[in-house]
């Protein structure tokens, strides 16, 4: 990739894997939570080597410094090499968030509509002549 090409802020941050898409990345900058050497930025601004990002994700939060530009999405292995990680510890593993509920995969009691095994169920308890 030659220096003098402009890589915009969203196409980087999907090119190395912060985002999972393009889309969500430039929704990131429209909201605030990119931030480019301290100050909020859109995400068409331009990426240069030595720019340092704070961003904040869904899963945790970010502090990285350009190191290479890139334009197109590689394996994770290839997309670290084009920029340093300085994050803290305790900001990398994401948000210590334990939920009140151990997700298993079922729907919580109560909430939502029955299930099709439980529609059998409540309608042979309520004896439904429905078959």
């Amino acid at each position: 990739m030659s220096t003098n090409e402009k890589i915009r802020v969203d196409k980087y941050l999907w090119a190395i894997r912060v985002f999972k898409t393009r889309s969500q990345a430039a929704d990131a900058c429209d909201g605030g939570k990119v931030k480019m050497n301290g100050n909020s930025v859109k995400a068409a601004k331009p990426v240069a080597v030595g720019d340092k990002f704070e961003i904040k994700t869904e899963a945790r939060k970010w502090i990285i410094e350009v190191t290479g530009l890139i334009s197109n999405r590689v394996a994770y292995s290839e997309a670290v090499k084009y920029y340093v990680d300085n994050t803290p510890e305790e900001d990398k593993s994401g948000t210590n968030f334990m939920p009140s509920v151990f997700q298993t995969g079922k729907r919580q009691s109560k909430i939502g509509r029955p299930t099709k095994k439980e529609r059998r169920e409540l309608d042979d308890f309520m004896g439904n002549p429905e078959d």
